[in-house]
Parts: C-alpha cells; structure tokens; sequence
C-alpha cells in the first residue's frame, strides 16, 4: 500500500488500535483526525471501518456514530485552540502577528458565510481537518459550528464507511484515488495561502493599489501643453 515507513508505521498503528480497542478506538483516531494534530487519514480509518462493518467486528450504526461523535470532540478541541490563539495572533511574535484589520476580515467572512464554509470544508481531505481553526479564531457561534460540523462530516464518513464495506479486504484499493485528490487539495491550498500572506504584506489587493496612488498622487498635467490663461489684459508670459 505504501512504502515510507513512518506513514507505514501509522497505518499500523490505526489498523492495531481498530482492531485490538474496538469502537472506542475509532472514536479517539476520529477525535485526533478531526484536530489534525498528528495528521491520521480518515480515508484509511474509514474505509478500514466499513471493512471490519462486514466482517461482523462492527456494527453500522455503531461505526457512523462512533466516527461523528469523535470528528465532533476533535474539531471542538480545535475550534477551542483557535479562538484561544486570537490573541495569541494580535500580541504574539512579530513573523506569526496578524494585523487586526485582517482578523476583522476573518470575523466578516464567518458572520456571512461561516456555515457554508464549514460544511463545504468538511467534505474535503486535509481541509476538513483544520477548518476549526479559522472558525474558533473568528469566534464562530459555537452551536452553528457544530450542526455544520456534523451536516458536513455526515456524508464524507458514510460515504468512505460504505466504500470500505463494498470493498471488503480490498479495501486499501480506495486510497489511490485519495491520495490524489490530496495532492489537489494541498496545491490549491498552497496558492491560497500564498496569496494570503501576500496580501497581508500589501504586495497584492487593494491595499497595494491604495498605497500606489498615494504615492504618486494626482495626474500632473503634461508637459508643453497649451499655457494657462492669464485673463484679458494680462501680460504675456
């Protein structure tokens, strides 16, 4: 399946604690995928539960609700690190400091579009795992982000709890098509967060177009044009 030996030695680690711990173990890897500190990948956890459904290890019902209820604990406990970090990001050191217009941005963006933003991140791989963080930091209604926290993750964990049952022992068959969704989610959030900082360098937007004008000011009028009129009965020039 994979050849590196840390991320071997992880799915290891996730198929043993599966296996030996039960559903309690596929809470605790959903919480820890949820927070997204250590990255674990819900599309081996998942598919690996819809596997042990067929197997008669686990039940369906007790798979779903073992996996949103620990998605739901995790991304709480990121949500939480977030909104404690937002002071953090106004006062902390210089290179990681946030202006607080651009925070106010932030707090703009999920008054408007909180919900769809995190439901629409949750159906996404990587992505999924550290929306919480954005939300905690723009103080996101707590209950509004946990009802689209679990609109959202409902489909992505039925649907890889499903597949894994479709599969059954081939259920590792599934994972090249993640990884390269993976690579696609990366690249896209590389360019935002590229954009990102340069916006909050004022290299880009209209920040940089503000600055533009002010320091070269008004158009000056050209050079050698008509001379101004001196009114009648004015000396010439």
């Amino acid at each position: 399946m994979v050849s590196l030996p840390l991320i071997e030695t992880v799915v290891n680690l996730i198929l043993w604690v599966m296996e030996r711990i039960g559903l309690p173990g596929l809470f605790v890897l959903m919480a820890v995928e949820s927070f997204g500190i250590p990255p674990l990948p819900s599309e081996i956890i998942l598919p690996f539960a819809g596997f042990l459904v067929v197997s008669g290890d686990y039940s369906f019902g007790g798979a779903l609700a073992a996996a949103l209820a620990g998605g739901l604990l995790g991304a709480y406990i990121a949500y939480a690190v977030g909104r404690y970090a937002r002071r953090f990001l106004l006062t902390g050191p210089a290179f990681l400091r946030l202006d607080a217009r651009h925070l106010d941005r932030m707090d703009g963006w999920f008054r408007r579009h909180g919900e769809a933003t995190v439901l629409g991140a949750r159906l996404l791989p990587i992505l999924r795992a550290y929306i919480s963080y954005p939300a905690g930091a723009a103080k996101m209604e707590p209950t509004r982000f946990g009802i689209f926290t679990l609109v959202g993750a409902t489909p992505f964990a039925v649907a890889l709890i499903y597949v894994g049952m479709l599969l059954g022992k081939d259920w590792q068959q599934i994972l090249p098509i993640f990884h390269l969704l993976d690579y696609a989610v990366v690249a896209v959030l590389v360019v935002g967060l590229i954009y990102l900082a340069l916006r909050w360098r004022g290299l880009v937007g209209p920040e940089r177009l503000d600055r533009v004008t002010r320091s070269t000011g008004p158009p000056r009028p050209e050079e050698g044009g008509p001379p101004e009129s001196t009114g009648p009965g004015s000396p010439p020039r």
